[in-house]
């Protein structure tokens, strides 16, 4: 079966081995970072590697975006640790949850929500954030009357919602760097309109899920207790200030300048130096929480940097080329709008594994496409951010579980249920975007 010119389909398709042994591992709940080093050890097989050539590629991919990405997810980390270790974050928490005055089971649901999407986003990580929120929201909700079922679905939902919006998350770093977009139209064109689609099914899920789960997965007496075990001390308060202050200037400065990927890392870096001072550390004490946050994701770091290889081996065995010849008829009959659905929906349901790793395959896969069909930039970005969140709305994996557990919540039933509906209008909102737009 033959290709475009002398391009021979079957070796292509068999140049998608590494990425098909990738998928694999990945669904049987293998780590990321071992399941891409099995499938570079594979591509540089396919595509005839040496140690030299190997070690080349390896120092080559040191100064790639992917391992920029690397770099600021864990300096994204170390920022974090200055948020906690100040009470940043948890003053933050503490003004939104009781500035609203929580006193209602729906105004409980609006204040855990806000307080996930605003500490998750400025953190940039769904865990860590979570963290931080579970000791401060939990008690109110169980106070309130919020089954556990309720808590991990808000959980999941809001932070899935965060980490497309915070201007330091992975995807968000990623998807501006790929698209080559500002933050602000990464958010305006892309983020909001997806994430408002997730808000608005979870707070109607959540309304009925809390119905259907009230006196069946409610919150034990111990949990009703130390509502105000935190309170904001003059330190962590003028952190706060200091923190949201510096990182508006910032955001508002890099939209004149037109600032790139690159300068996020000075923002954070200075941002965690600023709100440490205002939190009464000292210069040594914050390099310390740094280094100690940037540790906690060395194996992310790894994991990008090996997915620049990774990518590049399916790459030059002809992987890609073979996928787009055969989408060929579809997007032929279908124009652009069929790219964009095309590349979401196999995102959406037949990738998983790391976010970042995903959002590059799509781009490699089908930007020769876009590039084809005069794709809006904004269409593709929505169909690969749909196809990142989907996959973890349908797919118990590590955020669906950790976001139950913070809940201290078994009820996965529930967590499945949300997810599909989300899953469903995500899906339906990407056709009808990739129609409009494209």
């Amino acid at each position: 079966m033959a290709g475009a010119g002398d391009f021979n389909i079957w070796w292509g398709l068999l140049g998608l081995a590494p990425l098909i042994i990738y998928l694999i591992l990945v669904f049987r709940d293998m780590d990321p970072l071992p399941a891409t080093l099995i499938a570079v050890i594979f591509g540089a097989f396919m595509t005839g590697q040496n140690l030299i050539s190997m070690g080349n590629v390896l120092a080559k991919a040191m100064g790639s975006f992917l391992a920029l990405v690397g770099l600021i997810i864990m300096l994204g980390r170390g920022l974090g640790e200055v948020l906690t270790e100040t009470k940043a974050s948890h003053t933050i928490v503490h003004k939104i949850i009781y500035g609203i005055g929580i006193d209602t089971e729906k105004k409980a649901m609006l204040g855990i929500m806000l307080s996930c999407i605003v500490v998750v986003g400025l953190l940039g990580t769904m865990a860590g954030g979570n963290a931080i929120l579970a000791p401060i929201v939990v008690p109110i909700a169980a106070a309130v009357g919020l089954t556990k079922s309720v808590v991990g679905i808000m959980f999941q939902a809001a932070a899935e919602e965060a980490l497309i919006i915070g201007p330091f998350t992975p995807p968000m770093v990623t998807v501006m760097g790929l698209l080559h977009m500002s933050y602000i139209d990464v958010l305006l064109k892309v983020s909001l309109p997806i994430a408002l689609v997730t808000w608005i099914c979870t707070w109607f899920m959540i309304q009925r899920i809390q119905k259907e789960t009230k006196g069946k997965t409610d919150y034990e007496e111990q949990w009703r207790v130390g509502l105000d075990e935190f309170a904001p001390t003059k330190e962590s308060i003028k952190a706060t200030y200091t923190f949201l202050t510096l990182f508006l200037i910032a955001i508002v400065y890099g939209i004149v300048v037109k600032a790139g990927t690159n300068f996020v890392i000075v923002v954070m870096i200075l941002l965690a130096l600023a709100t440490g001072y205002a939190g009464g550390l000292k210069t040594d004490k914050i390099f310390k929480l740094i280094v100690k946050g940037m540790a906690g994701n060395v194996g992310l770091f790894l994991l990008f940097l090996l997915l620049e290889p990774f990518i590049n081996f399916v790459e030059q065995a002809g992987g890609f080329k073979a996928i787009s010849i055969l989408l060929m008829p579809l997007i032929e009959v279908g124009g652009k709008a069929a790219v964009v659905i095309s590349g979401g929906l196999l995102g959406a349901f037949g990738i998983s594994g790391a976010t970042v790793a995903e959002l590059k395959m799509l781009d490699s896969m089908f930007q020769p496409s876009v590039i084809k069909y005069g794709v809006s930039i904004a269409a593709w970005g929505v169909a690969m951010v749909v196809a990142t969140r989907v996959t973890n709305f349908i797919y118990p994996g590590s955020n669906m579980i950790s976001s139950m557990g913070y809940a201290e919540s078994t009820d996965m039933k529930s967590m499945i249920k949300n997810g599909v509906v989300i899953a469903a209008a995500q899906t339906i909102f990407l056709i009808v975007y990739a129609y409009m737009f494209a």
